[in-house]
């Protein structure tokens, strides 16, 4: 079989046929205990797990421990991953982009809880804490209407935004042409508005 390109452990056909996911055969491998299995997936998805959990913390050495808790959660959990329901890269970068947002939501919660005490000691009202729990709140409504998209709208868009790829990426990983990706994408985010009540 003629291999047009190789991403993330994906073999990408020429042909069009269906792209063969090395990721989710590894899982399964290692979720019989196969070390030598493990060691090849981390060689292979631990620096775009690491660029994604780096977007979404900033800091580097928080982002290294997150990685390393990524990875122990695909040691402890490779036998949840059903190829059924998608790539298995698209199962690992899941894991490792809810292991950042839980780490920035436990480090602002401590912040809060800092800032809340700070308050209290000088007596004066703070917007920071307000606008902080705004953000919040706003994360979580992207997250509860990503989940209301069609599964192929919203790993296109989780792709783009949360994995870092182009939307020729996409569509070679997704197994599609780049016109259906562009009008997913489009079609999610319209939706994505409509769902916020987002009017422009």
């Amino acid at each position: 079989m003629l291999v047009d390109m190789v991403i993330d452990g994906i073999d990408v056909p020429e042909d069009g046929a269906e792209p063969i996911d090395h990721v989710g055969e590894l899982l399964q491998r290692i979720a019989r205990g196969d070390q030598t299995a493990f060691a090849r997936l981390y060689d292979m998805l631990s620096p775009r797990a690491f660029g994604l959990i780096l977007r979404v913390l900033v800091d580097r050495s928080q982002s290294e421990e997150v990685l390393q808790e990524v990875f122990l959660e695909v040691w402890q959990s490779a036998s949840r991953f059903a190829p059924n329901r998608g790539q298995g890269r698209s199962w690992v970068l899941t894991i490792a982009h809810r292991r950042a947002v839980d780490r920035v939501r436990s480090s602002q919660a401590s912040t809060n809880r800092d800032v809340r005490a700070g308050l209290r000691d000088l007596d004066v009202a703070h917007d920071g804490v307000a606008e902080q729990a705004e953000l919040r709140i706003e994360g979580e409504k992207v997250a509860t209407a990503l989940s209301t998209l069609p599964d192929a709208q919203r790993e296109a868009l989780t792709l783009a935004y949360y994995g870092g790829y182009s939307q020729s990426e996409i569509a070679a990983l997704m197994g599609a042409p780049l016109g259906t990706i562009k009008t997913r994408m489009r079609d999610g985010l319209s939706r994505l508005r409509a769902e916020m009540g987002v009017t422009a």
